[in-house]
């Protein structure tokens, strides 16, 4: 199934002539953005069949469902953080610091401990050394073995992310980007946030380092990528897209099974063409506007209690031997 955005209700067009409901959605587009309508989604595998669940943080069955994946030794989990925006200041959120801090502990009470925690971005809002520090402190609170992080607009502000590298780029590459591997699964991190202009971009350099990473991977290696700014076109009129990201999406079609994970957007969104599905993360700091809602992504102010279920953390399981990711999306709420 792949699906488009178009800029209403979170709906997306079908071009597998699934019937549709109400909402001019089918039924697994409904599954699959439910997002958009504040439940979290997990995707599990079992027995080689994708099992989707809509569920939210006060579900407790939603925990059992992802956590049957990752039964046994071999099983690989992480979680995923996005858009902390330490430093910033202002109504939609008055206090950022209290709601990462929020999150760090939604992630050391998960009930396992994460293999790694991954900062898909923004860490900072104005890419102060002293914003870098206080959230690397922060982070070192998580009860995970490593933490990871790729850099977003807002971590090279002024600097060409100079400041970010120093706290947070050591043993990178380039501009810091990087690759690792475990529990059989390689992981490609990239950085698109340092030569914007409106949309996204990873250059020639970046962009013949994941050729060279990928080459000589077998094709039913499972592959994760990691980016700030989306892969795909999920909203270019805001720069919800990265210009470059088709040559690399190319690289990325022989490989069985790939899950590319993003924020910047501030919400949940999952699409899927052909073997890869993109997923974007929601923030911890404050929520933006669907698409095509508002006429400029800017923070949006709302109410204590929504406020609380636009922010949350992403938990993945993966077990050797399955084909795809289950993906867990929990509020802060």
């Amino acid at each position: 199934m792949t699906g488009y955005y178009d800029g209403h209700d979170g709906a997306t067009a079908d071009d597998a002539g699934q019937p549709q409901t109400e909402h001019g959605m089918t039924r697994r587009q409904l599954i699959r953005h439910a997002g958009w309508f504040g439940g979290a989604v997990v995707l599990t595998v079992a027995s080689g069949e994708v099992i989707s669940h809509i569920a939210d943080s006060r579900d407790t069955n939603a925990g059992a469902a992802a956590g049957a994946v990752a039964a046994g030794s071999s099983a690989l989990r992480f979680v995923q953080v996005s858009d902390s925006h330490i430093g910033f200041q202002g109504p939609a959120n008055m206090d950022v610091a209290g709601s990462f801090t929020k999150a760090i502990n939604q992630v050391n009470s998960l009930g396992f401990r994460p293999d790694f925690v991954m900062h898909s971005g923004d860490l900072t809002h104005l890419s102060t050394a002293g914003q870098f520090d206080q959230v690397k402190q922060m982070m070192a609170g998580m009860k995970t073995d490593r933490v990871f992080t790729v850099p977003g607009e807002h971590d090279s502000i002024g600097d060409a992310g100079r400041a970010y590298r120093r706290t947070f780029g050591m043993g990178t590459l380039g501009d810091g980007w990087y690759s690792f591997d475990t529990h059989g699964v390689h992981f490609i991190a990239l950085v698109n946030t340092l030569s914007l202009e409106k949309l996204g971009h990873l250059g020639d350099a970046q962009i013949d380092f994941v050729r060279k990473d990928l080459a000589g991977l077998p094709s039913d290696t499972p592959v994760v990528v990691f980016s700030h700014i989306p892969l795909f076109a999920m909203y270019p009129k805001w720069g919800w897209s990265t210009d470059d990201a088709l040559k690399v999406i190319a690289l990325l079609r022989r490989f069985s099974s790939v899950t590319c994970l993003n924020g910047h957007v501030h919400q949940l969104f999952t699409k899927t063409e052909g073997n890869i599905t993109f997923h974007s993360a929601t923030t911890t700091a404050y929520p933006l506007p669907k698409p095509g809602r508002a006429p400029a992504p800017t923070p949006q102010v709302v109410p204590a209690r929504q406020l609380r279920d636009a922010l949350g953390i992403r938990s993945v399981d993966y077990r050797q031997g399955d084909r795809e990711l289950a993906i867990k999306d929990q509020r802060l709420a």
